[in-house]
């Protein structure tokens, strides 16, 4: 049962990272309509992730997938077309009205004003709009209106005399609706700690829909009405999506207005930043590299087994210098907090991230799109565990994901628990019992290679048991070469501060936690010293390198 559940977690993790974005392009393509393209990869994704949380496991993932997204547009097809018959020949201006108070709309209510009203209809509150919808397009009476939605007759004639005086102004109007509904923006996201069940946030913030509704919420915070003009779509859509993102902490609700509940850095701020990055790059990598190389040389001295020997050291100083860049980074958040009063407590998990439902635990920064020059990003990932796993021994693998000249989409993007298990497993020599497809997938992928009878990883690989503690003098200097670049990152981190703090939102001023969260992740110092360090010559990569393990390391 447990390797049933290790599997489903992995398909729906597979599926939110490789599959969401293409799924909706094969909607759009098939529906033509960016609203109908989002309902009907909804409703393939719910399906898919229903089955998978039911127990399915396909033989072949990618052929399942795409079978229910053709099943499900089928079905989509089949409702459309029984839809367009259903009205043939008859329109909303053929139904006749029945309902003693005054009728504003007879007038508009023709051919040429259908257009108009099915925007009004897309725009009014579902209050008002279910009554309309069953009255004039389902031709209901009052009397079994009222029966279905268990209220009075009096009261659905009164909704229904209030609806047609808004759908009358919302006519009469010109609508501008906002810059987000014809000129859809991007943003990126930096997300820290482990998925929920269902691959939340990546599920919700792959999409386009989502991105511009946090984005419109972000900047003012605003209505279900308000965002729906502002971002260009019906408000039965918008409801429903913004019910979502509410149940999944993207959002919340205050009053009647919805606000985005994570920041998202404007590109003004990022723009400030990576001049400034730029400024102290070249000082800070110099300085970063000195402490690295006391700290290796050190170890070649005094534990000359440090390292296993599978990567050459040029290979080797990828991840070397990254591992030494978040010390540096660590060590000048710590001394940032070691200057002001403890945080209240947060709602923090076992990873110190945030817990979010469905077993969730994470946090995310958005960053607006920014098209000035910045650093490649550098991300990091260590094995990918789903909720049933979280309980289990911690692996000491991590990876670099370098943006740099596209080296990151030479591996996988994740490293699931049990491949992760099989590393720690060849690189001990414990072959006998590893599934021959865990050994496949690794080797194919470059993580491990033959050498006679057996396999070697092809990456940096520390056993602890062989690395001696270094002696107080020795590692105070060493201290004292990382508070050289921690002194030149504090500079930095400083400036990084006051760039958020001039645009916090009204309703994030209070979450120091969040505040926090941002000012670490918008800190980012990886990529701006492999380029550093590139442009000094102290690593370097060919335009047509085949590298593969760069910025790889399990530490047993």
């Amino acid at each position: 049962m447990q390797e049933a559940n290790k599997m489903r977690d992995r398909l729906i993790a597979e599926f939110a990272e490789n599959y969401i974005e293409k799924l909706f392009y094969f909607c759009l393509k098939k529906t033509g309509s960016n609203v109908e393209a989002e309902d009907l990869t909804q409703d393939i994704a719910l399906n898919i992730i229903t089955a998978l949380n039911k127990g399915t496991i396909p033989t072949s993932f990618s052929a399942w997938v795409w079978q229910i997204a053709r099943n499900r547009y089928s079905v989509w097809a089949e409702k459309k077309h029984d839809r367009n018959e259903s009205v043939t020949g008859s329109d909303i201006g053929d139904y006749e009205i029945e309902d003693e108070s005054e009728n504003i709309l007879d007038e508009m209510i023709h051919t040429e004003e259908m257009t108009l009203l099915r925007r009004e209809l897309a725009f009014i509150k579902s209050d008002y709009r279910n009554i309309v919808v069953a009255y004039y397009i389902e031709n209901k009476s009052v009397r079994d209106i009222a029966a279905s939605l268990s209220i009075s007759i009096s009261a659905v004639q009164q909704r229904l005399h209030r609806a047609r005086i808004i759908l009358k102004e919302g006519m009469d109007m010109a609508r501008e609706f906002g810059k987000l509904s014809y000129n859809p923006e991007n943003i990126s996201f930096i997300n820290n700690g482990l998925f929920g069940a269902n691959g939340e946030p990546w599920n919700f913030i792959s999409r386009s829909l989502c991105k511009n509704i946090l984005l419109a919420a972000y900047r003012t915070p605003s209505t279900a009405e308000e965002l729906a003009i502002e971002v260009g779509v019906a408000l039965p859509y918008m409801e429903e999506e913004l019910h979502a993102l509410v149940d999944a902490t993207l959002m919340k609700k205050n009053g009647n207005k919805y606000e985005t509940n994570f920041f998202i850095v404007s590109a003004d701020a990022q723009e400030k930043i990576n001049a400034h990055l730029k400024e102290i790059t070249p000082e800070l990598t110099k300085a970063v590299i000195s402490a690295m190389e006391y700290e290796v040389h050190w170890k070649n001295e005094n534990c000359p087994e440090w390292h296993e020997g599978y990567q050459p050291f040029e290979d080797m100083k990828w991840a070397l210098l990254m591992y030494q860049t978040d010390v540096i980074t660590f060590d000048t958040l710590d001394a940032f907090k070691s200057t002001r009063k403890e945080l209240p407590k947060a709602n923090l998990g076992k990873w110190g991230h945030t817990i979010r439902p469905n077993e969730g635990e994470w946090d995310l920064l958005g960053m607006e799109s920014y098209q000035g020059d910045e650093p490649a990003f550098v991300g990091l990932h260590g094995c990918v565990t789903s909720p049933a796993e979280r309980d289990l021994t911690e692996i000491g693998f991590q990876q670099f994901k370098f943006q740099y000249k596209r080296i990151a989409d030479k591996t996988p993007t994740l490293m699931p628990y049990a491949y992760a298990q099989a590393l720690v497993s060849i690189a001990k020599g414990e072959t006998d019992q590893l599934n021959e497809s865990v050994i496949t997938y690794l080797e194919k992928r470059g993580y491990i290679k033959k050498h006679g009878e057996c396999y070697k990883p092809t990456f940096l690989v520390m056993f602890k048991s062989k690395n001696n503690a270094m002696p107080p003098k020795e590692l105070e200097a060493l201290e004292n070469l990382r508070n050289v670049a921690t002194e030149i990152a504090m500079r930095h981190y400083l400036f990084c501060r006051e760039q958020i703090h001039k645009e916090i939102p009204a309703f994030l001023k209070e979450d120091e936690y969040q505040i926090d969260h941002a000012c670490a992740n918008i800190f980012a110092l990886r990529g701006a010293i492999l380029e550093e360090a590139l442009r000094q010559g102290y690593i370097s990569y060919a335009e047509n390198d085949e590298r593969k393990m760069l910025g790889t390391f399990l530490r047993i």
